[in-house]
């Protein structure tokens, strides 16, 4: 009987064959285009996954809601259909109200605030995702949402009737307060909705304006910096318990990184769509006394509505964020 020596060659191909057994490929959905700072920080995030567990885990990002529609990200990951996904965090308010806390008018102004807002509720909203099987991975802001408008905003009567664009049920209802008509939009069908007339309007950020190139159907942007919402980015639970120490350590440092990284890339992002939009011909500037006089009305009866349906645990995580802000 001849035995069989192991060459290094041979060796090493085993060794090459178990650690590509091993190797991990997981799907991620984002409803956002390239265009969006989002979709590329998320992108680089993926890259540095790969390249910190030296392809043992691989991120394949689907964006513009290629794969998944905005709605059915949460649901797909939660069934382990994807491994992972990106929302505009509000619109998982029907499930907790938590969810709906970057959406307040007057709770979070700036990008310090904003933080310290997520810093608060993130262990809230940890448990909300644990609970279903998921788990939070980062979170990044939007900059501050204002009013895109074909014509000058100057009287609050503009808003009745207003056909708004509003992506979430807070700025719907926000909407509905200012006496104007919500309609629920994806970024991506944002210029078809204009031309085809179903939106006369839209509350969204200088980025979004942006990416969308909003001079080719409005004139004006009311900066009213309603509030700084967030996208997050999460897994399905399973998926990362299969994955070994070393792998889920690389994956959540770079999901740090990529935290750290999408708010200055927001920050970042602000100042040169602004920018964009001044030189395409867009109108830019701040509410008028009458204009901010019903914008807070609203706001403060979308906040009375909040606390009615919110329990006591996110009524506290936002009275201890408030009075740490204001001290």
């Amino acid at each position: 009987m001849h035995k069989t020596i192991a060459t290094p060659v041979m060796l090493a191909a085993a060794f090459s064959f178990a650690a590509g057994a091993q190797a991990a490929e997981w799907t991620m959905a984002t409803p956002y285009g390239d265009a969006s700072f989002h979709t590329k920080n998320v992108k680089q995030f993926a890259e540095d996954v790969a390249e910190a567990t030296d392809g043992e885990l691989t991120i394949n990002v689907h964006s513009g809601g290629s794969l998944v529609a905005h709605g059915e990200i949460k649901p797909s990951v939660r069934r382990g259909t994807i491994e992972a996904g990106e929302v505009f965090l509000s619109v998982l308010s029907n499930d907790d109200p938590i969810f709906e806390v970057d959406t307040l008018p007057g709770v979070a102004g700036s990008y310090e605030q904003a933080f310290a807002l997520w810093e608060a509720t993130k262990p809230v909203i940890a448990e909300v995702f644990a609970n279903q099987g998921m788990m939070p991975l980062y979170a990044v802001a939007w900059p501050s949402q204002g009013i895109y408008t074909d014509f000058e905003l100057n009287d609050p009567e503009q808003f009745e009737g207003l056909r708004v664009r509003a992506p979430n049920i807070n700025t719907q209802r926000f909407v509905d307060n200012l006496g104007g008509n919500p309609t629920e939009t994806e970024e991506s069908d944002i210029p078809t909705a204009f031309s085809t007339g179903r939106v006369d309007a839209m509350i969204t950020s200088t980025s979004t304006g942006n990416s969308m190139t909003a001079w080719d159907y409005v004139s004006h942007y009311t900066d009213a910096n309603l509030w700084l919402p967030k996208n997050i980015v999460f897994i399905n639970q399973r998926a990362f318990d299969r994955l070994d120490e070393a792998t889920q350590e690389a994956l959540l440092d770079a999901a740090a990184r990529a935290e750290e990284r999408g708010w200055q890339m927001s920050r970042d992002d602000n100042q040169a769509s602004t920018e964009a939009l001044q030189e395409n011909g867009i109108t830019v500037s701040q509410p008028n006394d009458e204009v901010a006089q019903a914008l807070q009305a609203a706001g403060d009866e979308l906040f009375s509505d909040w606390e009615a349906r919110a329990d006591d645990t996110a009524k506290q995580v936002l009275e201890t964020y408030r009075e740490q802000r204001d001290n």
